[in-house]
């Protein structure tokens, strides 16, 4: 999300935010003195912060929003509050002469009112101005995002992760691997991360079954193989070909492993009962077992990285589809992989829809 600092030598506000492959920055404002200028950009920073939670937090993977204090509908509420952030900028709720003063509950409005009473007190109706449209864009690139167009600065997107999948992005992302089925950069650059997990899980399986094919595995069983020629992440890729194999589709495996991460990064446990059996096989090995230190030290909650989860599984999956093409050219040549799991890919498009 965009982040802003105080350049103390310019005595400008200055906006960043990330690309996937480095951070771009943007003048917003001069402001007088490092005092207002440092309180300011924390008072944007924390506005923007709430803004893009509801980017990665979206009423539709909380279920209905029509429930009434629910949790998809306090989400939905808030996704609301964008249209009462200009006011709030321009006429914030200031302390009456008793000293008190109304505080909405909603986190985005809220931020909106301190930034506005943060602009009340340097006093600076070109700065109000300059803010308020700095706001607006932050705003719009959000409602970008939403509707999958990465463009300007809603790019930001690609680092994080969104528990809903765009058909738009996904389409991208297939037509990228298309090209190359051992991706490329443009992937993480370009793209939502969870979208092109989708297309990456697709032509995962695809590779496997060609790897497969020619080495006479499983396609669960490949990654696991290709992890003897290579180091390979293979607990994660292999879940995701069983799952597929079970007749899940990508879109489902992947909302769902995401949506264990962020559960996880807020303190929840959505796998009770993996956990639970995972402590009664610690419970049932032998105690002089000199494996058991190990395996409980490399057990996680999730699969996952609960910080960077979308991108996490990306890299899993895309470092899979390669130890695909190395356990195809052990058994084979090499020469043919791409061409061969493009047909695999394509017999089936059906589960990206």
């Amino acid at each position: 999300m965009t982040r802003y600092a105080y350049d103390s030598g310019a005595g400008t506000l200055v906006a960043t935010w990330g690309t996937g492959r480095g951070d771009v920055a943007e003048t917003i404002a001069e402001v007088p003195g490092a005092e207002h200028g440092v309180e300011l950009a924390a008072a944007l920073a924390s506005l923007a912060r709430f803004q893009w939670r509801t980017y990665t937090h979206p009423a539709t993977a909380a279920g209905d929003p029509d429930v009434v204090n629910g949790e998809a509908w306090r989400r939905a509420e808030e996704r609301n509050r964008f249209a009462k952030v200009e006011a709030a900028l321009r006429t914030p709720n200031l302390p009456d002469d008793d000293g008190c003063m109304l505080v909405f509950y909603s986190p985005i409005e809220e931020s909106a009112h301190y930034v506005g009473r943060v602009l009340h007190a340097i006093g600076d109706a070109g700065l109000v101005d300059r803010v308020v449209n700095e706001v607006l864009t932050e705003q719009a690139a959000i409602t970008a995002a939403e509707l999958g167009d990465l463009a300007g600065r809603a790019r930001q997107a690609v680092e994080l992760t969104r528990p809903e999948i765009s058909p738009v992005q996904v389409h991208a992302a297939d037509s990228l691997l298309r090209a190359n089925p051992l991706g490329t950069i443009d992937l993480f650059t370009e793209l939502d991360p969870a979208a092109a997990s989708v297309a990456a899980a697709h032509w995962l399986r695809a590779a496997a079954t060609v790897a497969g094919e020619v080495a006479n595995l499983e396609p669960v069983d490949v990654v696991a193989e290709a992890d003897d020629i290579e180091a390979l992440q293979v607990e994660t890729p292999t879940v995701v070909l069983e799952r597929l194999g079970a007749g899940e589709t990508p879109t489902e495996v992947v909302v769902d492993l995401i949506a264990d991460a962020i559960a996880v990064s807020e303190g929840k446990v959505r796998d009770l009962d993996g956990i639970i059996e995972a402590a009664q096989e610690i419970e049932e090995r032998d105690t002089e077992d000199d494996d058991l230190a190990a395996w409980t030290d490399g057990y996680r909650i999730c699969r996952l990285d609960p910080t960077r989860p979308a991108i996490d599984l990306l890299e899993d999956l895309l470092g899979a589809i390669r130890g695909c093409w190395l356990v195809f050219s052990e058994a084979d040549s090499g020469a043919g992989f791409e061409d061969s799991v493009r047909t695999e890919a394509d017999a089936d498009t059906s589960r990206l829809q």
